[in-house]
């Protein structure tokens, strides 16, 4: 058995691999310097091509972007709860998918996930649904889409709104369909680590015009002309420079989603034959995004805890990370407002799971040197 290199041995890796890395041609700081020189640099243009240029990538009737996917989400249910309202999350995500619910006056009551495929289980939505039930928020989590027939058939049965937080599901199709192109609101985050960025940004897409139209207003203090409010609202717009930023990110996110795939399926293939380590399951019918490459450890098989096999790995020079060690409904800001439901089946994912890199600018020997890193960390803790 190879030395681990947190004892002194080789790193599986002669150098780091990140586990995110965004990516900036020549190109994207040449429009971003054009628009510092045009001196238009708060929403203009860039940001209406932008808009354009998304709703046709993804099929939407409409689409409008703004200052950050916690922005999305926040006018998403602006646009559609009123207070007392209630609206379905998972308990495994990022804390903005609720917050953002309790900021609109809304109250988020929290479903459990599929063990497998880390998505909202929609049987344990079927059981929270009350007469305040206003929502449903599915989480396409690491950009794996969840089980959205059935959860459609559930929303339309109780006449029921699904707003999806697609923040890490650029490009990720259900039965061939963008998750973008679904009817109410589709939320996406432009974080550094997502599948392509603006820094900070985000961008809505939905069906509906009326909810296309509340949405401009919400994000820009609910004007409809200058200094003419009709409406509360927001300042959540988006620049011209991230525009600008964004639109070469487009152009690339095929290309780049062909490269996740492409790394994706290595890994999967590879890692699945580790024992006591499980990739997430990717949902029937649904062709991924891979924003994340996440797995879950069986402690069973180990002797050691997730946390000591990631320090492992970090020393074999394999960048890795938790996405997310604490569940909402765990979280101090959540429980000093509401006692929410156990939610078993996430806690038990929090406490096992792990990402690794997942980027387009992976080589063929970093997989291979992150394949090796983890095999050789499971080799020494495996039971």
């Amino acid at each position: 058995m190879d030395k681990l290199a947190l004892h002194g041995g080789e790193p599986a890796s002669p150098h780091k691999i990140p586990i995110a890395k965004p990516l900036f041609d020549e190109k994207t700081i040449k429009d971003v310097a054009d628009v510092l020189r045009s001196g238009y640099i708060r929403q203009g243009p860039k940001t209406r091509e932008l808009e354009e240029r998304f709703k046709e990538k993804t099929g939407a009737g409409y689409c409008y972007a703004v200052s950050s996917g916690t922005a999305a989400l926040h006018i998403a249910y602006l646009s559609t709860l009123k207070p007392g309202d209630e609206v379905i999350a998972p308990s495994f995500t990022f804390f903005a998918t609720v917050s953002t619910v309790i900021y609109a006056k809304g109250r988020p009551v929290f479903a459990d996930i599929d063990p497998d495929t880390f998505t909202i289980d929609p049987e344990d939505v079927k059981e929270k649904i009350t007469p305040r039930t206003r929502a449903i928020a599915p989480v396409h989590l690491f950009g794996n889409a969840a089980d959205m027939k059935t959860l459609n058939d559930l929303a339309e049965d109780h006449g029921l709104l699904i707003i999806n937080d697609s923040a890490q599901a650029h490009g990720t199709e259900v039965d061939g369909r963008d998750i973008g192109s679904y009817d109410t609101i589709n939320c996406y985050s432009f974080y550094p680590t997502k599948s392509m960025t603006t820094g900070e940004g985000g961008i809505v897409t939905t069906n509906d015009p009326e909810l296309h139209r509340l949405g401009c207003l919400i994000r820009s203090h609910g004007d409809d002309a200058r200094y003419h409010h009709v409406m509360l609202g927001l300042n959540y717009r988006m620049t011209d420079i991230a525009a600008a930023i964004g639109l070469n990110q487009l152009k690339d996110l095929d290309e780049h989603l062909r490269e996740r795939r492409r790394n994706g399926k290595t890994l999967r293939e590879a890692l699945s034959k580790i024992d006591g380590l499980h990739p997430q399951k990717i949902t029937e019918g649904v062709n991924p995004s891979y924003s994340y490459f996440s797995l879950v450890m069986d402690p069973d098989r180990y002797r050691c805890t997730r946390d000591e096999f990631m320090e492992a790995l970090e020393a074999e020079n394999i960048s890795c990370a938790v996405h997310y060690p604490i569940l909402l409904t765990k979280q101090p800001a959540i429980t000093s407002l509401m006692k929410p439901q156990e939610t078993p089946v996430s806690e038990a994912i929090s406490e096992r799971i792990f990402s690794l890199p997942m980027h387009p600018e992976l080589t063929e020997e970093d997989l291979k040197n992150i394949v090796k890193g983890v095999e050789k960390v499971a080799s020494h803790h495996h039971v």
